[in-house]
């Protein structure tokens, strides 16, 4: 089902079109949080060509990803392949190609199941990084350029069946320490962010060379170390090493920090969860607390609706504030769209920034999108003050998409 928003009227409509055209109100508007209803404008109000918005989303349900539905079976056809490639977390059966368009804070446009609560795989990482800002804006991290071992203790893995005193263990490190190699001391929290650490060592089973494994085996474990912050490489065991860190930092669930500073202030539902793995439980301050991932390589990671994907988009777009609050400080967004030198496409986790527009050669240069495999997407356009997140759609058609979306958009409207 497509639902798109219907005009009000000819004249209050082109009112309202010709004066939101360029810039949003003084006063942005906010959704309501869940489960009021989230206003919806026609797109003739919000300065959309209705035929070829029309066109766009008819283009996008015609580019669902060809993968199976079923992400078990999904990820056996692909990660699952790789060395210690079975899942330890969660996998879904997920939904249609689905979508939502928002413009000035309103939604214009939205098809598929945009409630249905689903696998986000990679858009996780945005979420973590997320946290891991809402730490440095409370101060909890002086400065991103120390080494995240100065904030990281000994860490207890909970294993059910180890006995502490087992012969067989004598002389062998019984609690973990992610930072203990002279190359891991480096670390700083940037590398981390940026994906430039090359962190390592083996965490929840996976070792850091089995993700994306270099097509050379004799190299997995025997290729010199990268100075931190000389290469980038997308690595889901050093992300899941920058959320056992910030397990650490806040001293609580991360789920828990991400309800109560960001996801409730901006009125999501209650629907969204985020996994970790079956063997990712820590003992810290007496209590079990399971290390969620950053995406879904091995199952876990975020599960959650179009609508609450677009409500947390709505938030950066608004550079982290709802309504008067500032949820997450502009310093911080601003540092995570700052291009990573090695990789200049590439922001804080998971900011993947259209830099000289390499990414969406159709979109501003100044937009951004928080990308996870499926294909998930969060993209985010300030020069057009817009949100579209899109789900389950061919990555490679990803630019077609916005370029048709860009091209309703451009008509300006008319004074017939």
């Amino acid at each position: 089902m497509i639902v798109v928003a219907r005009s009000v009227g000819m004249a209050g409509a082109l009112f309202v079109a010709l004066s939101l055209w360029a810039q949003p109100a003084a006063s942005p508007y906010f959704p309501p949080a869940w489960p009021e209803a989230w206003a919806r404008r026609a797109p003739e109000e919000l300065g959309f060509d209705p035929g070829k918005l029309q066109e766009a989303i008819a283009f996008a349900r015609e580019q669902e990803s060809p993968a199976p539905r079923d992400l078990e079976l999904a990820h056996y056809q692909s990660f699952g392949r790789e060395p210690f490639g079975d899942p330890i977390g969660p996998l879904s059966v997920r939904g249609e190609q689905t979508g939502i368009i928002v413009r000035h804070g309103y939604i214009v446009a939205e098809w598929g199941e945009p409630d249905r609560v689903d696998m986000t795989f990679s858009v996780t990482k945005s979420f973590l990084s997320t946290v891991v800002g809402l730490a440095f804006d409370r101060g909890l991290i002086r400065s991103l350029d120390d080494p995240v071992w100065q904030y990281v203790g000994p860490i207890w893995v909970w294993e059910p069946h180890m006995r502490w005193a087992s012969a067989e263990r004598l002389g062998q490190m019984k609690l973990l320490d992610l930072f203990a190699t002279p190359h891991n001391r480096k670390i700083t929290w940037d590398h981390l962010l940026r994906q430039t650490s090359d962190w390592e060592g083996t965490l929840w089973g996976k070792p850091d060379w089995a993700d994306r494994p270099d097509p050379n085996p004799s190299a997995w474990t025997t290729r010199p170390r990268h100075e931190p912050g000389t290469v980038y490489e997308y690595n889901d065991v050093r992300v899941n090493v920058l959320a056992l860190a910030a397990l650490s930092l806040w001293r609580r669930p991360l789920p828990e920090v991400l309800r109560e500073l960001v996801m409730d202030p901006i009125g999501a539902s209650p629907t969204w969860r985020w996994y970790g793995y079956e063997n990712s439980w820590v003992v810290l301050d007496g209590r079990l607390v399971q290390s969620v991932s950053g995406g879904g390589h091995w199952g876990g990671g975020m599960f959650i609706s179009a609508r609450d994907m677009a409500r947390f988009g709505y938030l950066l777009l608004r550079n982290g504030r709802w309504r008067d609050r500032q949820v997450l400080s502009r310093r911080w967004i601003e540092l995570a769209r700052t291009p990573t030198a090695v990789q200049p496409t590439y922001g804080f986790m998971n900011w993947f920034l259209n830099t000289e527009r390499r990414l969406y050669p159709s979109a501003p240069e100044g937009a951004f999108a928080h990308l996870g495999n499926g294909a998930n997407v969060i993209y985010v356009d300030p020069e057009h003050d817009l949100v579209v997140v899109l789900r389950w759609i061919r990555s490679d058609q990803v630019d077609a998409f916005l370029r048709r979306l860009l091209e309703a958009l451009r008509r300006k409207p008319s004074a017939q």
